[in-house]
């Protein structure tokens, strides 16, 4: 019995972490980090690190955890989000609120008495705008939901860079536009591997309501519109020749998938590019960080 209770309160435990969508906010973490260590050129003072990220995660957390209650009548009727924890149950509707409720107060407060209040707003703006905006309406009001409410997932570079400098400044919002132009094709590719599933449940994703042919279409353009992009911190000077390379390989690899897509002789090639587009984001971002650190004359020296 005393093994039962334990087994049944870890697996609470991993419900309510399962609803912040860790692998998400981790990667959202990552850009943060790195929009904190590109608006300075020394170190970021550890308080803002420690509690920047801390602030950044919990308010994400209570965000994700909003948009798994929302979608729990959908969510029980999809393959890939059946076992959700509020769709099966596991987390009643207003525990989960509670729960959403006290992380977002908590990383507000964090945010505002700890790191600065721009950094707070900007994090509640982004909040309303993921967890009420696009969850409640433009997700399942037009196929277009991705490209408008990608913006508010587009934001945490610039969490990070408000969180050092207390500002809005151009290139915080560059690293957004990046993030901008990559979440379209990211999400599309996943899309397309679950077409079916979102046609059951009603929702106008792009291959649903205008086809593979076009979804395959736009993500290649889309994915040259973000490698153009990701290009933009070497020309304004932001980054130097090593970020550049590494952005032109990444990019290189992003095509390449898209092609793959667009040519469809590969049943593979959605998970694949939707595989890839993770790595692509991540590998982008630690390349920022590199970069920024890095000698430049060492480097031409090294060439």
């Amino acid at each position: 019995m005393a093994e039962s209770v334990v087994a049944s309160g870890r697996d609470v435990w991993r419900d309510y972490v399962d609803i912040c969508k860790p692998r998400v906010v981790l990667l959202m973490l990552l850009c943060a980090i790195v929009g904190m260590f590109l608006a300075t050129p020394g170190m970021v003072p550890v308080d803002v690190l420690i509690f920047g990220t801390l602030g950044i995660a919990l308010v994400a957390g209570s965000a994700a955890a909003v948009n798994h209650i929302a979608d729990a009548t959908v969510d029980a009727r999809m393959a890939r989000t059946q076992n959700r924890p509020v769709a099966t149950g596991r987390i009643s509707v207003a525990k989960g609120l509670v729960f959403s409720g006290v992380l977002g107060i908590a990383g507000m407060l964090v945010l505002m008495l700890l790191v600065n209040p721009l950094t707070a707003w900007l994090n509640l703006g982004s909040w309303v705008g993921y967890g009420l905006i696009y969850t409640l309406y433009l997700k399942r009001a037009t196929p277009q939901n991705i490209v408008i409410g990608g913006l508010f997932g587009a934001a945490p570079p610039l969490f990070g860079w408000a969180a050092v400098t207390g500002t809005v400044e151009p290139g915080a919002l560059l690293l957004v536009l990046i993030i901008f132009a990559w979440t379209p094709p990211h999400f599309w590719a996943l899309a397309l591997e679950r077409k079916e599933e979102y046609a059951s449940v009603d929702m106008p994703m792009l291959p649903v309501t205008h086809g593979e042919a076009f979804t395959k279409l736009s993500i290649l353009i889309y994915t040259l519109i973000l490698v153009a992009t990701s290009v933009l911190p070497f020309v304004i000077g932001m980054s130097g020749l090593l970020y550049l390379l590494a952005a032109l390989g990444l990019g290189a690899g992003f095509i390449y998938w898209s092609v793959a897509l667009l040519m469809g002789r590969n049943p593979k090639a959605p998970m694949a590019t939707f595989r890839y587009s993770i790595v692509y984001l991540m590998m982008l971002f630690v390349f920022l960080l590199i970069d920024h650190y890095v000698d430049p004359s060492l480097f031409a020296y090294t060439l």
